[in-house]
C-alpha cells in the first residue's frame, strides 16, 4: 500500500515516518497544501492508496490573531486534499481533534454531536473534518497529543482530556492507517484515558507548575476527554484475528 503524507515534518509526520517505512513525504515547498495544481500533480505522480493528511495549523492562540492562516492551512488545505484523493481514487485518512467539542461533559463518542466550538482553532478543525467527508473514501481520526517532552511551565489542573504524548499515540495511529482499508467506520477516536493537563505534565515534567485555563489567554474547553471504544474493540478484533 502506497501512502502520500502532508505535514511529514511536524510532530506527528515525524514519528509516522519512522513508524511507516516507505511512506512518501513531500516537504511542504514540493506540495504546498493549499495550491490545488500542485497538489494534484504530485497525487498524480505518486498514485497512491491512501492520503495521510496530517499538516494543520496548531497553535489555538496564534489563530485568534491569525485567522486567514489557520482557515488556509486548516480547511482550504483539506478540501485540496479530498479533491486530490478523489482524482487519483485514493482513501483520504484526515487526522482531526478533540477540540471539535464544546467541552461540556467529555466522554464523547463518535457519534455525538459536535460543537459549539469555544476558539477559532476549533471552528477550523470541525470545518476542515466537513472538508474531508467530501472525499468519496474517508477516514477522520480525531486525537490529541502533546511533544514528546511537556514544553511549558504551567499546566492547567481543570482542563481534561485523553491527550498523551505523542510518541505514545503514534504507533496506535499508524495502525489504524495501515489497516485503514479494512476499518468499517468513517470517524474513530484514537487517544487514551482521561486526565487533566496537568496530570499529563507531571509524567515527563515533574516540576511543572498547577495553573488553571483562566490563565490561557484563550478560550479553552473544559473536558474534551473521548471515548475510544470504538477503537479499542478494532484492536481487540485484530489481535484475535476476527478482522
Amino acid at each position: 500500500m502506497k501512502i502520500l503524507l502532508t505535514g511529514g515534518g511536524g510532530r506527528l509526520g515525524t514519528e509516522l515516518r519512522a513508524l511507516l517505512p516507505g511512506i512518501v513525504a513531500p516537504t511542504s515547498a514540493e506540495m504546498n497544501i493549499t495550491d490545488a495544481a500542485q497538489v494534484l500533480d504530485v497525487a498524480r505522480r505518486e498514485q497512491p492508496d491512501l492520503i495521510v493528511h496530517a499538516a494543520a495549523y496548531t497553535n489555538v492562540g496564534g489563530a485568534e490573531k491569525d485567522r486567514d492562516a489557520c482557515w488556509n492551512a486548516n480547511v482550504v488545505g483539506t478540501r485540496t486534499m479530498a479533491a486530490a484523493a478523489n482524482a487519483v481514487n485514493a482513501k483520504l485518512v484526515h487526522i482531526s481533534t478533540d477540540y471539535v467539542f464544546s467541552g461540556d461533559t467529555g466522554g464523547y463518542r463518535e457519534d455525538d454531536t459536535p460543537g459549539p466550538v469555544v476558539n477559532y482553532y476549533s471552528l477550523t478543525k470541525l470545518s476542515a473534518e466537513e472538508a474531508a467527508r467530501a472525499a468519496r473514501d474517508h477516514l477522520i481520526i480525531r486525537t490529541s497529543f502533546r511533544p514528546r517532552e511537556f514544553a511549558y511551565p504551567v499546566a492547567f489542573s481543570d482542563v481534561y482530556t485523553g491527550q498523551d504524548y505523542v510518541d505514545v499515540l503514534a504507533p496506535q495511529i499508524a495502525q489504524a492507517i495501515t489497516h485503514a482499508h479494512e476499518i468499517p467506520h468513517d470517524l474513530l477516536h484514537i487517544v487514551t484515558e482521561r486526565k487533566s493537563v496537568f496530570e499529563l505534565a507531571r509524567r515527563r515534567k515533574p516540576d511543572v507548575q498547577e495553573g488553571t485555563r483562566a490563565q490561557a489567554g484563550v478560550t479553552l474547553p473544559g473536558d474534551v476527554s473521548l471515548n475510544t471504544d470504538r477503537w479499542q474493540a478494532l484492536v481487540a478484533s485484530w489481535s484475535d484475528g476476527r478482522a
